[in-house]
């Protein structure tokens, strides 16, 4: 007789074992021998599998029969589908109203240099905001009448022998211009501070001045938008505190009052979930950079 079929028998082989196990003969089944055990499996009786089995391709295995079949394990068997909780997936699911959940705008990661300068090494900053461009109205509105009138009063004494009234109106315009620059530059510097800390105000061009209120300290905040704030979202601060002179009460013409109250009442009453926000919304960003 030949020599049987396959590499020689070497008892180190790592995979003799599977080879072996791959290989071994079908157990026969035997519908008599009862639910789940067979006598006839030519194992001298052992247990065997019966047609009575449940059998599908459940997660781990593969085959399609039932029965009759070699049940090999799935290399992919230690997938698992990610788990989410439902407390994960609440932040993006409308309510029963329709309302979609709150977005919470993004804030700076670092203030800016006109800022800096005011905050204390262990102060965590939070936010700046410039007051509404609607605080620039009244310049914007002088500035747009004064050249139209002046314009039209300079061209009306240019037909005329009257130069010297037409220098003064001239030089009239140019002081209104400079006055107009100067409220947009105090307008620029004028910036609302949130850090973890307090609120404050900063404001002036020449003269600096710097207004702070302690959180700790603010007993009653509001915010009041007549129907303009509403149309054009900008609004008034009122804060009252107890037991001192107040620094700063009502600031006025401020973007996103709704935004804007909301940071200020959960840095007051939820500094923890802030701080888990950010740390949350800095990982995601270190990981898109990773990206």
């Amino acid at each position: 007789m030949g020599s049987p079929a396959g590499p020689p028998f070497d008892p180190d082989d790592p995979d003799r074992e599977r080879r072996e196990r791959d290989t071994e003969p079908i157990p026969r089944i035997d519908p008599d021998d009862g639910p789940g055990y067979g006598s006839g499996s030519g194992y001298g009786g052992g247990p065997s599998l019966s047609d009575d089995a449940a059998f599908g391709d459940g997660p781990g295995f593969a085959g399609e029969g039932r029965s009759g079949r070699a049940w090999i394990r799935d290399p992919e068997a230690a997938y698992q589908d990610p788990q989410i909780s439902e407390d994960e997936l609440a932040g993006l699911r409308a309510d029963a109203s329709g309302m979609a959940p709150r977005r919470v705008l993004p804030l700076e990661d670092e203030p800016s240099s006109l800022v800096a300068r005011y905050l204390f090494p262990t102060e965590r900053y939070r936010g700046e905001w410039k007051r509404h461009w609607i605080h620039l109205s009244t310049p914007i509105v002088v500035g747009i009448a004064a050249t139209f009138v002046l314009g039209y009063l300079s061209g009306f004494l240019a037909g005329r022998d009257v130069g010297a009234l037409t220098t003064v109106a001239v030089l009239l315009w140019f002081a209104v211009m400079g006055w107009v620059a100067w409220r947009v530059a105090d307008w620029w510097y004028d910036r609302f501070i949130l850090t973890n800390k307090r609120v404050m105000v900063v404001n002036g061009i020449i003269t600096r001045r710097v207004a702070m209120m302690p959180l700790v300290r603010v007993t009653d905040m509001k915010y009041e938008q007549t129907p303009t704030g509403r149309a054009l979202n900008y609004g008034t601060f009122v804060l009252e505190s107890a037991g001192q002179e107040q620094a700063l009460r009502e600031i006025k013409n401020l973007p996103n009052p709704n935004e804007l109250y909301l940071r200020v009442v959960e840095e007051m009453y939820e500094p923890q979930a802030v701080e888990a926000r950010l740390g949350k919304e800095a990982d995601e960003a270190k990981a898109d950079d990773g990206a």
